[in-house]
């Protein structure tokens, strides 16, 4: 140790005086994977200026507007009129169907109605004498149901009378239809006539 009060030796003009020494630099700290704080942004780099590859071409013209919808049965012919023995057959077949029920009068009436005038009306008179018989079953299944309810169901067998009217509807099918397929017409002795 040294005095400090001691004196100080000559300096050498010639010699420089001594840097006092740099103080060392602490290491970095390591970075903590777990610790929220975001990287500082790096300095933004001025961008040059995209061009649209688009910006030459003139914009697409607007599509013309749609003109009226195209109908595809606009140019056909009206189906063609039935032959005279296709008329009969039609028109034998409307009655043969009411074994069936009314759906293939009905069917018959809708297509061939215009096409053939002997089927148009042995269609409707077949049509109104099913519509009829389907309106009887109706009324007799109201009825029973109201009787067999009333009496506890007693009057239940009476349900079995729908074979009944079935039945009449059969037999008169076939009887128009042995008629009609020779070329007469044929009326039913009891029909509502719903469709004139």
């Amino acid at each position: 140790m040294t005095d400090p009060a001691a004196p100080t030796p000559p300096s050498d003009p010639t010699q420089q005086p001594p840097t006092p020494p740099t103080p060392p630099t602490p290491p970095p700290a390591p970075e903590n994977p777990y610790s929220s704080a975001a990287p500082p942004p790096a300095p933004p780099v001025a961008a040059a200026p995209q061009q649209n590859p688009y910006a030459s071409a003139p914009p697409p013209a607007p599509p013309a507007p749609p003109g009226p919808p195209e109908n595809p049965y606009a140019n056909t012919a009206p189906p063609p009129p039935l032959s005279p023995t296709a008329d009969i057959q039609w028109a034998s077949f409307a009655h043969l169907g009411g074994i069936l029920s009314f759906l293939p009068s009905l069917i018959i009436w809708l297509v061939f109605r215009d096409r053939g005038r002997f089927t148009n009306t042995e269609a409707k008179e077949a049509l109104n004498f099913q519509l009829t018989l389907l309106m009887a079953q109706v009324a007799l299944f109201i009825v029973v149901s109201v009787l067999s309810i009333a009496s506890f169901g007693l009057l239940s067998f009476l349900y079995s009378l729908s074979w009944l009217i079935w039945l009449v509807g059969v037999i008169f099918s076939i009887i128009a239809f042995a008629q009609v397929k020779d070329g007469r017409g044929y009326r039913y002795p009891f029909a509502i006539r719903l469709i004139k």
